[in-house]
């Protein structure tokens, strides 16, 4: 199958260059995806600029009524939806099913938030005049996702983007662009007026670049890694962009002396290898108290032997494929640092590539213990199904070194002391903070996002997703027939 682009409601020509999409179980090729270039671009903003004069003027309500239609024929396809993130993606049915769950759960949210979208009325202080304050769409804004949530993350950005009166162009990672495919359809089945929604598929350096430049491109939303997210920032500040980044993490698990740690054991589980590791919010770090260190890591040793590998579309495989041949360099790249900076590997570090794993990415999920706080292997993000052990000697060790990242995503503590626990959720320096459980879990209707290295300020997620997409307005009505000066008339 060779994808087109889909713009204004209507899928484009043939592109002049594609390139291969596989299946990181197998190697089979699942479909072309088009190279698109700066023309391709220009059109679809173009389109999404006509489409958001009229789009802006149906009322909110109306416009979520759209959202309810999406996430019902989701819900119709949840199966299909999910056989199809599998296929590209590489994680595990289970979890390909939660995730599509997750764009369900985010279409009826965000629907019912076209019956809120809540502004203020606030007292003036000047007689016979009226204050408030409103949210007002910004237009057309650019959407780049990641390929490891193909189908969740962008319906975080693209839901509240619709509901808030504004038209999109969104760009898929190349890597996995059958999902888009998926969501255009539905986008069609349901009626959304041509030009709200335009997906543009291609690289980041073409696509991207061209989203981020263009002058009627209000707001880029980004989610990828560190890197990237900065260069993002730098070249929309140039422009003047609203930019909302969700970038890398090097997220902690703390295990205290005084944890359950059957249950930590299935939370680092968990957080560390569900999909394969390749999770902003994955656990690859776990701060562990020295008096239940032996134990956790004997645990954790025994219990990664159960983690079965292979096909995600087989419902026994508890961890699939990473997602291409260069993330397995990068994984096995640092099993070598590790290994350098003294840290004792205790478990994986393979790369499996013999017998049904000959064709696909496969890394063995791996721990290392005796790590370093500051080494590089503790330090930074691997995005692979790798796990250190750091040891600590009290609570106030566990949340230094838990701060001590770049990054500050997702934290967790597994501890049954409440005085320990709110100690942990007030100093531990994340967006997130899991307290029993893993690192990983948000629900969509709380903000989604990171301090330091992991965001800029904005968030993914729950009502503040809207701030992203949406422009305060103030407005004063004054009914007093007579010139009233704010400040000076008060007296």
């Amino acid at each position: 199958m060779k994808l087109t682009n889909y713009i204004d409601g209507t899928w484009q020509k043939e592109a002049a260059n594609y390139t291969a999409v596989r299946n990181p179980a197998n190697g089979e090729e699942l479909a072309q995806v088009p190279l698109s270039t700066e023309q391709d671009v220009q059109q679809a903003v173009a389109a999404a600029k006509k489409a958001q004069k009229k789009w802006t003027l149906v009322p909110a309500p109306k416009r979520a009524d759209y959202l309810y239609d999406i996430g019902r024929l989701m819900k119709e396809k949840k199966e299909h939806l999910a056989q199809v993130l599998t296929k590209e993606m590489g994680k595990v049915i289970e979890e390909a099913r939660g995730e599509v769950q997750e764009g369900i759960d985010m279409a009826f949210y965000m629907a019912g938030e076209g019956r809120r979208l809540f502004g203020e009325t606030v007292p003036s202080e000047l007689q016979d005049k009226f204050a408030m304050s409103v949210r007002a769409p910004i237009g057309v804004v650019g959407l780049i996702t990641p390929w490891n949530f193909p189908i969740a993350i962008a319906t975080w950005k693209s839901f509240p983007a619709i509901v808030a009166g504004n038209t999109f162009i969104w760009k898929p990672a190349t890597e996995t662009p059958l999902m888009a495919y998926e969501m255009s359809l539905i986008f069609e089945e349901v009626g959304l007026p041509k030009g709200v929604a335009n997906i543009v598929f291609g690289s980041g350096a073409d696509v991207g670049t061209a989203l981020i430049e263009h002058p009627d491109v209000r707001v880029i939303s980004f989610t990828g890694s560190t890197e990237t997210g900065r260069q993002v920032a730098e070249l929309g500040g140039r422009h003047l962009k609203k930019v909302s980044l969700e970038m890398g993490g090097k997220n902690a698990v703390i295990v205290l002396d005084d944890a359950d740690l059957e249950l930590a054991v299935e939370g680092i589980l968990w957080s560390a290898f569900g999909t394969a590791g390749q999770r902003c919010t994955a656990c690859s770090r776990v701060i562990v108290h020295e008096a239940v260190k032996e134990q956790l890591e004997e645990r954790l040793i025994e219990s990664m032997k159960d983690l079965t590998m292979g096909d995600g579309l087989d419902e026994s495989v508890k961890v699939g494929p990473v997602i291409n041949a260069k993330a397995l360099e990068k994984i096995e790249s640092y099993i070598e640092i590790g290994k350098q900076e003294g840290a004792k590997l205790v478990a994986g570090g393979r790369v499996l590539n013999e017998g049904a794993f000959a064709n696909g990415h496969y890394f063995e999920p791996t721990l290392f213990t005796d790590v370093a706080w500051d080494s590089r292997l503790a330090q930074e993000e691997i995005f692979g199904p790798v796990v250190s052990l750091i040891t600590v000697s009290s609570l106030d060790e566990a949340i230094e070194v838990n701060n001590s990242v770049a990054y500050g995503l997702s934290s967790s503590i597994f501890s049954q002391d409440v005085n320990n626990v709110f100690r942990a959720q007030r100093d531990l320096d994340t967006g997130i903070v899991y307290i029993n459980a893993g690192t990983t879990g948000a629900e969509i209707h709380l903000p989604f996002g990171g301090t330091k290295g992991t965001g800029n300020g904005h968030r993914d997620s729950g009502v503040a997703a809207l701030d992203v997409f949406t422009e305060w307005k103030s407005i004063y009505i004054d009914y007093s027939g007579k010139l009233q000066r704010a400040q000076i008339d008060t007296e």
